[in-house]
């Protein structure tokens, strides 16, 4: 897979650009420098691009939560209808890019992703908005993982963006070639651990659909297939869901691994259970016994490299 091809929608402020209401910027390195090496960006500032200047007048949500207003705090203007038109060509530009994700500013109230200031009548917050963009975006996308730099910075959650974006552009691959049973049971075979790493039960749904496959059309299948990886992706891994899938995989070895080679293997399954050791120890003398064995089935497995190890993504979970 060609990673530098992964598109990822993100707040212009967030890469270093001067666009934010008081002229500067809120540059997030990681993202700018580290996942930068693996996407193309698409940067989007909401606020300039719909019309309004550099600097500008601060503005915040008020009203309804669910469909709050965009106003400027001291004049008191109300811009919802101005950022309302341009988020809707916007939106209709962003279908045509194929993002495999969109990384917004949090607390913003036009790119929050959740949690933004909503004021009230009497001039009291309620922490439960989305931005006016964001929240349309994620409506119009429902599917695409979206993510703010503030989560990001939660090891977790961070590992599970990345992976969600990776797997969304093998998905895509997939769906470029001719849509057959075939080419949705490859992909499924190789995607089978990490979907049981998110979630057992679409994990069972999943492969229950694959196998009936010849009972429905086949774009049928592939859009209820979507929905459930990408939905199931979205589940956050636990240390008890990798533990349950390291087992899983350790049962592939019994007639190969050595009864030390089999102790060490079970000895680090319990230390990653206890949160004594990261994900990536376990994972690393499994990819050795893989290669060491000649195990294709699990050679193939995307569990075991999800995404680049450069990220060292899996020394923190």
């Amino acid at each position: 897979m060609d990673s530098a091809q992964i598109k990822l929608g993100v707040s212009t402020c967030l890469l270093g650009q001067d666009v934010r209401y008081d002229g500067g910027h809120k540059l997030d390195r990681f993202i700018r420098d580290t996942l930068g090496q693996y996407v193309d960006y698409v940067p989007v500032c909401p606020e300039t691009e719909c019309g309004l200047g550099v600097p500008r007048e601060a503005m915040r949500l008020v009203g309804d939560p669910s469909a709050p207003r965009l106003v400027t705090i001291r004049s008191g203007r109300d811009l919802t209808d101005q950022m309302l038109q341009w988020a809707e060509k916007r939106l209709a530009e962003l279908a045509g890019e194929r993002l495999c994700g969109f990384i917004f500013k949090s607390n913003s109230p036009s790119s929050g992703m959740e949690r933004v200031k909503v004021y009230n009548e009497s001039g009291m917050p309620n922490k439960t908005g989305r931005g006016i963009f964001a929240g349309l975006f994620m409506d119009r996308f429902p599917l695409i993982p979206t993510e703010d730099e503030g989560r990001l910075h939660d090891p977790r959650l961070r590992e599970n963006f990345i992976e969600r974006i990776f797997t969304l552009k093998r998905w895509r691959e997939t769906l470029a070639e001719k849509k057959d049973l075939g080419q949705l049971v490859r992909f499924h075979t190789r995607h089978k651990l990490l979907i049981l790493s998110h979630s057992e039960k679409h994990y069972r749904e999943m492969g229950k659909r694959v196998a009936a496959g010849k009972t429905q059309p086949i774009e049928q299948l592939y859009e209820t297939y979507e929905t459930l990886l990408m939905t199931a992706l979205a589940l956050k891994t636990t240390t008890r869901k990798n533990t349950n899938v390291l087992q899983h995989m350790l049962g592939y070895f019994k007639r190969d691994l050595s009864a030390d080679e089999k102790q060490e293997m079970l000895t680090l399954i319990d230390q990653y259970a206890r949160g004594m050791i990261p994900l990536l120890v376990p994972i690393t003398l499994l990819n050795h016994y893989v290669r060491k064995y000649g195990q294709e089935y699990l050679a193939d497995q995307v569990y075991l490299n999800p995404h680049p190890t450069e990220l060292k993504l899996r020394t923190h979970v």
